[in-house]
């Protein structure tokens, strides 16, 4: 399905990494729906700018998720036929005022997997029906390379996506008969989001002088990146993890 087919719900889309990924969508002449929890004005002025829908929902509630996907199918007539799971629970990349291991609490952790895990598992339990009755879906979860390359501890953060990893996988395997292809966009550092703008400059030098390409990976380069996984060349693709942080880590 080439992209002006596809009705794409990116969450999280309101500000930060998920601006960008939302604009290189609707540059392909997507159908774009800017999903937010809290970003109302960046959200709505984005969805002016390409033409989309902002919707609020929180991704953690099926009901706001159902909700979130109604107003689409109802907005632009047609199902949702691609979803990017970018939205990240409250996080600061802060690097050393993060918690340590002997101090951070479960808590913490439990933050991140219910706006990670349990996030991109509700909104694939409500697009896989209309994906289904398609034949066509895409999902496309967005990781981190931490978890290869755990530089900093962020461990509430690392774990929650390396579980999101392991989800990506079983369900391509359970929904590939179904014509369904689940991916993983992995980065690093982007310069800069609102979750990397605490990050010390000193850091974003030393990331760039370790990568082949001398610099760090920016928002725009990263969503390009997610646009191979819902294109018609990435049709035979599933399961995998495609890192994308300028080459510093091969995996």
């Amino acid at each position: 399905m080439n992209f002006d087919k596809q009705t794409v719900v990116v969450t999280g889309a309101g500000r930060g990494l998920g601006t960008s990924i939302a604009r290189a969508f609707a540059y392909q002449g997507a159908r774009v729906v800017v999903n937010y929890r809290a970003s109302a004005v960046s959200a709505e002025k984005l969805a002016a700018e390409i033409g989309g829908l902002a919707v609020q929902a929180d991704i953690t509630v099926a009901d706001e998720v159902d909700a979130l996907f109604t107003a689409a199918e109802q907005h632009f007539g047609t199902t949702v036929t691609t979803v990017v799971n970018n939205a990240l629970a409250d996080f600061s990349f802060n690097g050393d005022a993060r918690s340590k291991a002997d101090t951070i609490s479960w808590e913490q952790f439990d933050a991140q997997f219910q706006g990670t895990v349990r996030g991109a598992l509700t909104t694939t339990q409500r697009a896989v029906p209309g994906m289904r009755a398609a034949g066509f879906g895409r999902i496309i979860n967005v990781g981190t390379n931490l978890f290869q390359n755990p530089v900093v501890p962020y461990h509430d953060y690392t774990a929650a996506k390396a579980a999101l990893l392991s989800l990506t996988r079983t369900l391509a395997a359970d929904l590939g008969m179904d014509g369904i292809t689940v991916n993983m966009v992995s980065g690093g550092l982007l310069r800069t989001t609102d979750a990397s703008a605490a990050t010390p400059e000193e850091v974003f030098d030393m990331i760039a002088a370790s990568t082949p390409l001398q610099r760090v990976v920016t928002p725009a380069e990263f969503a390009d990146a997610l646009l191979f996984f819902a294109s018609p060349w990435s049709r035979s693709v599933t399961g995998q993890n495609l890192v994308v942080d300028g080459g510093l880590v091969k995996d």
